[in-house]
């Protein structure tokens, strides 16, 4: 569940031929997934910090690229890589995933433990950006299929109200745990991206989310774009909308 518009990806994808720089802001050594992530630096003193989230088989390099592309020279994108762990849904095969996948259907049974650990990794991240100068209100989280999904589960249970947040093609995991699991931060801009003729998650899936996201938030915050023609990836269009979300969220200052 990963793809972009530049390489279009199936379910795994192991190699990228994009290799940007390593993270190496602050002690990194206290948060493993910024030892080796990615990072796609501003052109000019960093104000904001964008960090997105690859899909199922893929890696940060896989959307670095993609990334540098809709870059806004203040702000800082990471791109960390998921662990290799046995997946469910594909034989139980080791491969980059930000937790277990059982099945792809809103009644799926969910892997509950490892999408709260994984969350946490990044909610360590974000402490350490905080801790390195930029503030909550300048962090914005993202992410395609897997990764747009951690990233929506992430956004909400954290303790701070994020900038906001790009969920691309993807779900809210442990949805029947909202809005109770919410930390209850009700004015944190979403923006949904999703093609129509996704056969991986279904558009009516990322549709469902949306309508659930309004009652966790404010539905004024929620936007819900849907692309006639794309599959479970990427576009042009799709991350133009991408950075005017990024653009008028994460305004240089």
């Amino acid at each position: 569940m990963c793809g972009q518009y530049r390489k279009f990806r199936s379910v795994a994808n192991w190699d990228s031929k994009v290799y940007l720089s390593q993270c190496m802001c602050g002690n990194n050594m206290s948060v493993p997934l910024l030892a080796e992530a990615v990072t796609v630096s501003g052109m000019e003193k960093e104000t904001a910090a964008v960090i997105f989230l690859h899909g199922l088989g893929d890696s940060g390099h896989g959307w670095a690229d993609t990334l540098t592309g809709i870059q806004l020279p203040h702000v800082k994108f990471i791109c960390p890589h998921a662990p290799p762990i046995p997946v469910t849904l594909n034989m139980s095969t080791m491969m980059p995933a930000w937790f277990d996948l059982k099945g792809l259907s809103p009644d799926s049974q969910e892997d509950e433990s490892g999408i709260k650990k994984a969350a946490d990794n990044i909610k360590a991240i974000i402490e350490h950006e905080v801790k390195n100068g930029i503030p909550p209100h300048r962090i914005m989280l993202g992410g395609f299929s897997q990764g747009g999904a951690l990233s929506l589960y992430t956004a909400l249970t954290c303790q701070h109200q994020l900038a906001g947040v790009v969920a691309l093609s993807c779900w809210l995991p442990l949805h029947r745990s909202f809005p109770s699991a919410s930390s209850g931060h009700k004015n944190i801009p979403i923006l949904q991206c999703h093609g129509e003729m996704d056969s991986m998650i279904p558009v009516q899936f990322g549709a469902m989310t949306a309508e659930k996201l309004k009652t966790i938030v404010n539905p004024q915050m929620i936007t819900f774009r849907s692309y006639p023609g794309l599959l479970h990836s990427s576009s042009p269009q799709e991350m133009a909308t991408v950075k005017e979300f990024i653009e008028k969220y994460l305004p240089r200052i």
